[in-house]
């Protein structure tokens, strides 16, 4: 359902100051620097603080529930195993799909995840997104990722090197650093996060503040119209939102990131059931592979953190 076909009364008076914290070094929160400068949040009545993120997903879940900010962006995979402990965050939209990737060297001889049974993938966070994502499409492949996958970690912009040393025999990350890797070094990617049944799935997530859903739900409404609007904007406006993104990627060309933003669903922004289950499809994948406890209901789980702020 499109958040065009909410009710919820638009805001009136004075704008609306409120806190989003999200991470300038992801390329796939271009959601947040489009709604600023194409005028989005202030289309909506918003008055926006950014705050940039580097801390711990944990962390970000406690400043958002205890008001230190009002909203965050986030990859869902990393946000449901925490939000399990009860913090006071809602879910209200998905805001785009894809932007992991699994890269090996030309010459290696994997193809494909089947390849990695025995092999030893290198990642920039050993509890992380991108090892409980491809953890999940192992398993679902017939591979076991906690015994017949050899998890190493290194910091992100090391993995190229460690490629390059044989102290791994592939390598998973994001854009923009996935795309530096292919074309810099030649990798080819062996998978991504747009295929084996994720095609349509939203990845990253909008969260705000429980208490703001529950005493100002148009200001919730207002955030999640915006960001969702933006994410569209950006997904049929690929080479403006490179250049948009570009301050935040000194190092990149402009038309770089317009090609990676290419790469990424952001016209896919799931709202209301057809988000919440989304969530529940990732509660129960967390679930196949340990992540999350045995005991959780997915469906429970994604009605409890998910709120329909657009009706």
């Amino acid at each position: 359902m499109k958040a065009s076909a909410a009710n919820v009364a638009p805001l009136d008076g004075p704008p609306r100051k409120v806190t989003l914290a999200w991470m300038p070094t992801a390329l796939c929160h271009i959601a947040v620097p489009v709604a600023d400068k194409r005028g989005f949040f202030t289309k909506h009545n918003l008055d926006v603080e950014f705050v940039n993120w580097a801390g711990s997903t944990d962390m970000l879940l406690e400043a958002i529930s205890t008001g230190k900010a009002d909203a965050g962006i986030g990859m869902m995979l990393r946000w449901l195993k925490p939000m399990e402990q009860g913090f006071d965050v809602k879910l209200t939209a998905g805001t785009h799909g894809g932007c992991m990737h699994v890269l090996a060297a030309p010459d290696s001889g994997l193809k494909s995840l089947a390849d990695l049974r025995g092999k030893r993938l290198g990642v920039g966070d050993i509890a992380g997104v991108d090892k409980n994502f491809f953890s999940i499409v192992l398993q679902k492949k017939g591979i076991d990722p906690l015994t017949e996958v050899e998890w190493k970690q290194f910091p992100p912009d090391m993995l190229g090197m460690a490629l390059k040393k044989g102290e791994i025999d592939a390598l998973s990350t994001g854009d923009p650093l996935a795309f530096i890797l292919k074309r810099d070094n030649g990798l080819v990617e062996m998978a991504n996060n747009l295929e084996n049944g994720y095609e349509n799935l939203a990845c990253c997530v909008l969260g705000i503040r429980g208490s703001l859903v529950r005493n100002d739900k148009p200001v919730a409404a207002a955030m999640t119209r915006a960001v969702i609007e933006a994410a569209q904007w950006a997904s049929e406006n690929p080479v403006e939102s490179g250049e948009i993104y570009a301050p935040y990627a000194p190092k990149q060309r402009a038309s770089d990131l317009a090609k990676m933003l290419e790469s990424v669903t952001s016209d896919h922004h799931p709202v209301q059931r057809d988000f919440e289950r989304e969530i529940a499809f990732y509660v129960n994948d967390l679930k196949a592979v340990g992540v999350m406890k045995p005991s959780v209901d997915p469906a429970k789980f994604a009605s409890r953190v998910y709120s329909d702020v657009l009706t």
